[in-house]
């Protein structure tokens, strides 16, 4: 049920994100207002996927936040360092399959999900210069090296519009980490584009 509305007494959110792409993308939605204005939304670039253990970490045990989220891509398969962030958070939660609530995914790469802005796109790999090609195909971007410079270009292509086309294109992923081209991102936008009470609350105890 949708909850009163609490501006005074925002939730806290931290999304620790595994590189500039992670952060650079959610810090783009966030300047668009896409999510309710009940949220204060703190990301934290880990830069690196080695990095976001020990950043997570650090951050819970500073217990500022109603929540802690972890936004990062599985790479290719066997997924071993994406499975190894999964378990770590687990055991510090000593709640099993709990990660699989706070973890946001992207399979292969945050870039699927970027890309759906702009049309359909089916990627197979999550290195810059293989999907170079479908990136200017669909944003007119050449030569994508996720420089700042290359970053900048394309976030401020994202519009409050073609969110909506993404939203909408994304229904078309598997969920299943294990499945190539798959990201449970969508439920991570349920949760923030409106107001629900208490929802983080559920998901830290069960």
């Amino acid at each position: 049920m949708v909850g009163f509305k609490n501006y005074y007494n925002k939730i806290k959110i931290c999304i620790v994100c595994e590189g500039y792409e992670e952060y650079d993308y959610l810090d783009r939605l966030i300047k668009l207002n896409i999510f309710d204005k009940a949220y204060d939304i703190n990301l934290v670039n880990a830069k690196g996927n080695g990095n976001i253990f020990a950043r997570y970490q650090d951050i819970y045990q500073r217990n500022k936040y109603h929540i802690i989220f972890v936004f990062c891509d599985t790479e290719q398969k066997p997924y071993e360092q994406f499975m190894d962030i999964k378990d770590k958070i687990d055991e510090l939660y000593d709640q099993k399959g709990i990660s699989d609530k706070l973890v946001i995914f992207a399979n292969p790469c945050t870039m699927q999900i970027i890309l759906f802005h702009f049309g359909d796109i089916v990627l197979k790999s999550s290195q810059k210069a293989k999907n170079a090609e479908d990136i200017e195909r669909l944003t007119g971007i050449k030569g994508y090296n996720a420089s700042e410079e290359k970053r900048k270009e394309l976030f401020d292509k994202i519009t409050k519009e073609n969110y909506g086309e993404m939203r909408e294109r994304i229904k078309s992923l598997s969920t299943n980490s294990n499945d190539e081209n798959s990201s449970n991102i969508s439920k991570f936008f349920d949760y923030l584009e409106e107001y629900y009470e208490k929802w983080y609350e559920s998901i830290n105890k069960n």
